[in-house]
């Protein structure tokens, strides 16, 4: 089942996320976030779950000299990265913490983002009650989230790319469907919706999806928790790395206010 053509080991995380943001897809949904924002000078903004503080120096940027940006993330290694990467950055802070229990004061900041976080936290509406907490009124929430029930890779055989959406949805992402729930958790969280953005990320490049997506090591979990057989696998690797490709996935951006 093994192809010479896709990753087979899983990257270091601080690695995939800086990955991902090079990305032209990752510049693109980045942008689209920031503007949604819509930072003022001299505010406070948030960005929780920060990992390396790959999006800190553009939220510093947008604040001015005169603004303060707090990073938050509870793996320390992170917090240590995004620590050096914005030592030189004296409206930054970068601090350990958990989003279900943020280590801020109520109504502390003006802006808050949120980016592919929510998807693996072990609560989300307890998360979002809490960001509500800590923004003040008035202020804004910006989220962007995959919804991965939308995922969709061209195979001939419909049935073994319905078993690995199926597979990636029940077992590899702990809220695969947090892009369509956003809306309404955020709203029982006490917010106010007014925008809800689908960006749909089109991959036409096996290699570079892979980069992302991961194709060969998902379907080698997928095959030993029982979703393909050995021979599926094969043929459902054999033409993703030679026919045409296509996959797509539904990105939601999710702006929120109190």
């Amino acid at each position: 089942m093994t192809s010479t053509e896709f990753e087979t080991t899983t990257p270091d995380p601080i690695v995939y996320l800086d990955r991902v943001a090079a990305t032209d897809l990752g510049r693109s949904y980045k942008a689209r976030m920031l503007a949604e924002l819509d930072i003022r000078p001299g505010q406070t903004v948030l960005d929780l779950g920060c990992g390396p503080g790959t999006d800190l120096t553009s939220l510093a940027r947008a604040v001015a000299e005169t603004g303060t940006v707090i990073g938050v993330d509870h793996d320390p290694a992170s917090v240590e990265a995004a620590r050096e990467r914005t030592a030189d950055r004296h409206t930054v802070t970068v601090r350990l913490g958990d989003i279900h229990d943020l280590p801020l004061p109520d109504r502390a900041a003006d802006r808050a983002r949120t980016d592919r976080v929510l998807q693996h936290v072990a609560d989300p509406a307890r998360a979002l009650r809490d960001i509500h907490r800590v923004l003040r009124p008035g202020g804004r929430l910006v989220m962007g989230e995959p919804d991965w029930d939308t995922l969709a890779v061209d195979h001939p055989d419909g049935d073994l790319s319905r078993a690995y959406t199926q597979y990636v949805t029940d077992k590899v992402v702990r809220n695969a469907r947090i892009g369509r729930q956003l809306p309404r958790l955020a709203t029982e969280a006490g917010f106010a919706v007014p925008s809800v953005i689908p960006i749909t990320s089109v991959f036409r490049d096996a290699r570079e999806a892979d980069k992302i997506l991961g194709l060969e090591r998902t379907t080698q979990r997928a095959v030993a928790a029982g979703y393909l057989t050995e021979e599926a696998a094969r043929r459902w690797l054999d033409h993703l790395s030679t026919g045409p490709f296509l996959a797509a996935v539904t990105f939601y951006i999710v702006v929120a206010e109190s």
